[in-house]
Parts: C-alpha cells; sequence; structure tokens
C-alpha cells in the first residue's frame, strides 16, 4: 500500500464512524459510544503505522491530488491532500486526543438528553478537522474550517433549550465568520497571484514564491494580513479573545477538545502551513509577534482573576497560544509544534478534571478558609495594580470593543433601512432586478464610464440586503428573503462585471433557489402553526418539531454556502470572475456572504432554540435544587433561564 494511500484512510474513517452514528438509535447509548470510541481509536492506530513506515522513508513530504468537483477553462476546483511535519503532529494530537474525549464522554455524559447529537458533533467535528489539517490547497482546507465552525456553534449550543448557551454560540459562530473574510479574501487574491489554486506543496517552493511575489508586494502583504485575521480569529487572539470564555457554555468534553486542545490551536496551524509564503515579509513577522504579545499579556492578567475554572483554564491556554504565534514569527517552526503538543495536553487534563477541582475548591474554602489580613497601600505600584486588576476583571472590554467596531455598525446600518418591508421587497427590488436581468440578457449600450461602477452598486445592494436581514427583528420570512435576494444580486453584479457563463450560475442558482425556497416553506408553515414569525426572542420549536428543525438547518447551511453544496462550489466561481484591482467589490461579496451565514444561523436559533423556563418550572426547578439559574437579556423579558450544572462545572 503506498503511502498516499494512508492519507485517504484518515479521512474515509472518521467520515465512515459519523455517518455510523447517524443511523445509530439515541436510546442506544452503549452501541453510540462504541462507534465513537473505535473510530477514534481505530484512526489513531492507522496513523500510529503510518507514521512508521512515513518515518522510515525518511519523512517525505506527500501530496495527494484527489478529486477535481469541477473545470473549465480558466477555472479548476480540487480536493487536494498534503502530509509533512506539520501535519503529523497536528493530525496524531488530533486522533489521541479526540480518543482519549470520546472515553471520557461515554460516563460523562450518560443518560444526558443530548447523547447521540454530542457523538455526532464531536465525530463530525473531527472528519472537519482531519480535512483541515490534511488538506493540501486553501479550498479543502476551507471545507474543513467551515466544519469546524458549525460543530463549534452546534457544542456550545448543546443545551439548546437554554437562552445562555444559545446566545453565546451565536456568538461565537459570528466571530468565526468575521475570521471567514480573511480566509475568503487570501483565496481570491491567491488565485490572481498564482492564476490557479495553488497547492501548499508549491508554497514549499521558495524560488517559485518568490518569483511570483517579485513584483507583486503589495497583493503579498494583502495575502498575508488576510490570513494573519483568519488565525486570529480561529485561535482567540487578540482582538477577537472575548468569545472564548462564551464557548464555554457547552459540555465540558467539548470544551477540552475544542478551546483546550484542538481548534483554538488552528490559527497557528494556518500560520505553520503558510509560513514558505510571508517568511520573507518582515512587516507581517512583526505584526504576527505583536498580536501574540498583546494576547499573551492580556490573556495571563484576565486569566489571573476569573471565578471559574474553565474559564481561567482557557485564558491560560490563550497565553501560551500567543507565545505560540511569537514562535511562529520568528521561526521557530519545531518548537512551536513542540509547544501546541504540550499545550494541548495539559489543557486537556485541566478542563476534564475540572468539575472536580471546583467540589475540592469549594470544601477546602468551606472548612479551612482563613481571611488574609489587609494591608493599605497607596503607592503608584498599588494603583497600577489596582487598575490592571478592574480592566482584567472587565477582560479589557474586548467584547464592547468587537461590537463597537464590528457588529454595532452593521446593524445601525441595517436599521436604517427599517422602511423595507416584505411587500416593498417584492413590489420593488425585486421588478428591478428583473429589468437588470432582462437588459443584461437583450444586451443595452450604456457610457463605459457607468458600466463600470455597476457591479460595485448591484454588490453594495446584495450587501445591504444582508446588512438588513441582520438587524431584521419583526419578520423572520422578510429576513429570509432579503438573503435570496442579497444571491440574486451579487450574480447579477458578476454577471456586469464579467463573463458569468450560463452553466456556473445555474451551479450557483440551484442551491440558491432550493434551499432558499425550502426554507421560506419552513418558516411559512411555522407561522401558520404557532401564529409566530418574529424574532424578538429564542422560540424554542426544536422540542416540539424536531423534523422541521433539521430541515430548517440544512436550509441555512445551504443558502448560506456551507461546503460542498451547489452554493459554495457557486460562491468560488463567483469569486474567479473578481479581478485583482477590483477590491471593493471582493470585499462586499466577502462580507455579503459571510454576514449571510451569521444571519442564517441567527435566524435558525431565534425560530428553534433557546426556551425559557415558565414560571412555575423555574420554581419547581429551582426548589429541586437541580441546577442554577443566570439572568437573561432585556430584550428576552429579563426571563430566568435554567442552565444544567454540567455547562459551566
Amino acid at each position: 500500500m503506498e503511502l498516499s494511500t494512508w492519507i485517504q484512510l484518515m479521512i474515509g474513517i472518521p467520515l465512515v464512524g459519523f455517518a455510523l452514528s447517524l443511523l445509530v438509535p439515541e436510546r442506544k447509548e452503549y452501541l453510540l459510544s462504541r462507534v465513537a470510541f473505535y473510530t477514534a481509536g481505530l484512526n489513531l492506530l492507522s496513523i500510529l503505522v503510518f507514521l512508521v513506515f512515513w518515518a522510515i522513508q525518511g519523512f517525505e513530504t506527500l501530496n495527494l491530488k484527489e478529486i477535481v468537483l469541477y473545470k473549465s477553462h480558466d477555472f479548476e476546483f480540487l480536493v487536494d491532500f498534503f502530509f509533512d511535519r506539520v501535519s503529523a503532529v497536528y493530525v496524531l494530537m488530533g486522533a489521541l486526543l479526540t480518543f482519549l474525549i470520546t472515553f471520557y464522554s461515554r460516563y460523562y455524559l450518560h443518560r444526558e438528553s443530548g447523547y447521540k447529537r454530542f457523538f455526532n458533533t464531536v465525530l463530525f467535528f473531527y472528519l472537519g478537522y482531519n480535512v483541515t489539517v490534511l488538506a493540501g490547497n486553501f479550498e479543502t482546507l476551507f471545507v474543513g474550517w467551515e466544519v469546524l465552525g458549525l460543530s463549534s456553534f452546534l457544542l456550545v449550543a448543546f443545551y439548546r433549550q437554554n437562552y445562555l448557551p444559545t446566545r453565546n454560540a451565536i456568538k461565537v459562530f459570528s466571530v468565526y465568520r468575521i475570521g471567514d473574510v480573511g480566509m475568503i479574501l487570501a483565496m481570491w487574491a491567491s488565485h490572481h497571484l498564482w492564476h490557479e489554486n495553488v497547492t501548499f506543496l508549491k508554497l514549499n517552493n521558495a524560488e517559485l514564491v518568490s518569483e511570483h511575489l517579485l513584483g507583486h508586494s503589495g497583493i503579498g502583504l494583502f495575502i498575508s494580513v488576510a490570513l494573519l485575521l483568519a488565525a486570529a480569529a480561529k485561535s482567540a487572539q487578540f482582538p477577537f479573545s472575548s468569545w472564548l470564555p462564551r464557548a464555554m457554555e457547552g459540555p465540558t468534553p467539548s470544551s477540552a477538545i475544542f478551546y483546550g486542545s484542538l481548534s483554538v490551536h488552528l490559527g497557528v496551524f494556518l500560520l505553520l502551513r503558510t509560513f514558505p509564503f510571508w517568511e520573507n515579509q518582515i512587516a507581517v513577522r512583526f505584526i504576527i509577534g505583536a498580536i501574540g504579545l498583546i494576547t499573551a499579556v492580556l490573556s495571563t492578567m484576565i486569566a489571573r482573576v476569573q471565578t471559574s475554572v474553565k474559564t481561567q483554564v482557557g485564558y491560560a491556554s490563550l497565553t501560551q497560544i500567543g507565545i505560540m504565534f511569537i514562535e511562529v514569527a520568528a521561526g521557530f517552526e519545531v518548537l512551536a509544534l513542540i509547544h501546541f503538543a504540550g499545550n494541548a495536553f495539559l489543557r486537556t487534563y485541566q478542563l476534564l478534571v475540572s468539575p472536580s477541582i471546583v467540589s475540592y475548591l469549594i470544601r477546602e474554602q468551606f472548612y479551612e478558609f482563613e481571611p488574609q489580613e489587609k494591608k493599605k497601600r497607596f503607592g503608584l505600584s498599588q494603583r497600577l495594580f489596582l487598575s490592571f486588576y478592574i480592566w482584567s476583571i472587565k477582560e479589557w472590554n474586548l467584547d464592547k470593543l468587537m461590537n463597537k467596531l464590528v457588529f454595532r455598525p452593521f446593524k445601525s446600518l441595517g436599521h436604517k433601512l427599517d422602511f423595507l418591508t416584505y411587500k416593498s421587497v417584492l413590489f420593488y427590488f425585486v421588478p428591478s432586478y428583473l429589468v437588470g436581468v432582462v437588459l443584461l440578457v437583450i444586451g443595452y449600450n450604456i457610457p463605459e464610464s457607468i458600466h463600470f461602477y455597476l457591479p460595485f452598486v448591484f454588490s453594495f445592494i446584495a450587501l445591504l440586503m444582508v446588512l438588513k436581514a441582520f438587524s431584521e427583528r419583526r419578520s423572520a420570512r422578510l429576513s429570509w428573503t432579503l438573503l435570496i435576494m442579497n444571491h440574486l444580486w451579487m450574480v447579477l453584479a458578476i454577471a456586469e462585471n464579467e463573463q458569468f457563463a450560463l452553466g456556473e450560475i445555474a451551479i450557483y442558482m440551484s442551491g440558491v433557489i432550493v434551499f432558499g425556497l425550502s426554507g421560506l416553506g419552513i418558516i411559512s408553515w411555522l407561522k401558520a402553526k404557532t401564529g409566530q414569525s418574529g424574532l424578538y426572542e429564542y422560540q424554542g420549536y426544536v422540542k416540539r418539531y424536531p423534523v422541521p428543525a433539521f430541515l430548517f438547518l440544512l436550509s441555512a447551511l445551504g443558502l448560506m454556502g456551507f461546503p460542498l453544496s451547489p452554493t459554495f462550489l457557486g460562491v468560488d466561481l463567483l469569486f474567479s470572475h473578481i479581478k485583482d484591482d477590483q477590491f471593493f467589490l471582493a470585499l462586499f461579496a466577502a462580507l455579503a456572504f459571510v454576514m449571510e451565514g451569521v444571519v442564517t444561523v441567527r435566524i435558525f436559533a431565534r425560530l428553534f432554540l433557546g426556551t425559557k423556563l415558565d414560571i412555575t418550572e423555574e420554581d419547581d426547578y429551582s426548589r429541586r435544587g437541580r441546577g442554577k439559574f443566570s439572568l437573561g437579556s432585556s430584550r428576552n423579558r429579563r426571563g430566568l433561564a435554567f442552565k444544567s450544572t454540567k455547562s459551566t462545572n
């Protein structure tokens, strides 16, 4: 058997295990846990055997071109796999830690209502993780990248009938999507720099990289900064660190495998994988090191004042990842890999034993607490100490910073379009769009100076559709319709910009039409059943209508362009027709595509997740002492949400 065949096995085993776990009935806990346990164990064994043969053959770098999904005269979308020492460390750590987590979770989640859902999601995550670390080009890596983002959302919202886990899951997913903007723009710019879907094998060729960057230093810097944006968001580096404590709402095993060991280190992996591309760009290396240093300093201070064990461990892990960013920027690849392995093992262990640590500390404080004598100091050092202490308790207002710089401007711009209603969209925007399509088909002559700006205008209209959908609360149907209109206007923008083949448009629009209409139908059906269609609060209908909830989730994923859906391939085709000097057009398209994912997940969560208990249920749970309560937001009528103790231990 050739070594390249083993790479297929590393992807195939998690894929088969995930498919089998979907077929196992929820009531058969033993069989579910066995499927997950043996999937991770078998993959770990195959990786260990592979590494032995790989070492015997001298640690040869492997590249395996797998499947060409679409090919035209100027575009090729292919699935490519790549294996070197960076992949070796990450894939081995992933297999070993997933194996341990599946064993631990068999007992930890025993008789939990979401037992099957947890193991399904963990195996789905493991599949996406392997695709990411074994990817041979940006397109394949982005497939795994998106799978990781979705599985993270599902695990943070594991206690999906509670308000806080659902709300925090949306927040985590939203920050992930900000990082996706960088990934998408990096892919777009790379297409124009290399005139192909460049493989990571070619990036390891220093002469080839220098030749392409010669005279194109600007686009090289742009690609590097875009990749850094994606890496910083995925690894919760400054200024994106605020999502990490929110992610701890999920079960302890998922916190260990995601935010202690594997997923949170993938930003480091992206920098290691693309290091040959930006190693000669001193400015980029300085920025990476500065971000790592700022994150390490702030996370150290924040971790020391946390009252939650899981949050404290999470910020401690961010400190080490910040140091890894510095190591990668300095060119210490081997040191960064060793550091990753050690930190992943340590944080996994700390998070898995955190419930026991909490009980030990409570007992110690109850029986052996001795108050310390207060010392009065009024010097400069004490004032600085108290200032840093207060800022660290507030987590340096990083969450407010993200809201002020990113989400609030988008929401404010969307609110300026509140004059748009379902009828006005149907009566004005749909006819105007049809007029634009007819004029494009029959052909018309307008001055070139005006025609030059049409793609920018149409793409900006598409972005406005998404921003209005993002701020919309009155009607889920209107919000969903605006998302469909976003895709329609974007196709018109690209068709005006460059020749967009009819077959390529058909690929793109097939997913939009099918998933868009199916989602619209489910929203209308839900309104007829319940009489509610607004998005002011979390409805939590997943318990009452589980099948429609699952179908709507599929519709949301298809409309947002989840990997391997026709929309995903169509979006990649769309970006291939944006020229290298049309930065704003690419930015509008990337923002529209990314924000669409945020809005679709938000609509799904508002309609089907986050049930609040009524007062009688809350009092009953409080009397029986089965959980603790958290205060909801004012927009949700200040309701109290029941939160399982396993989600916060």
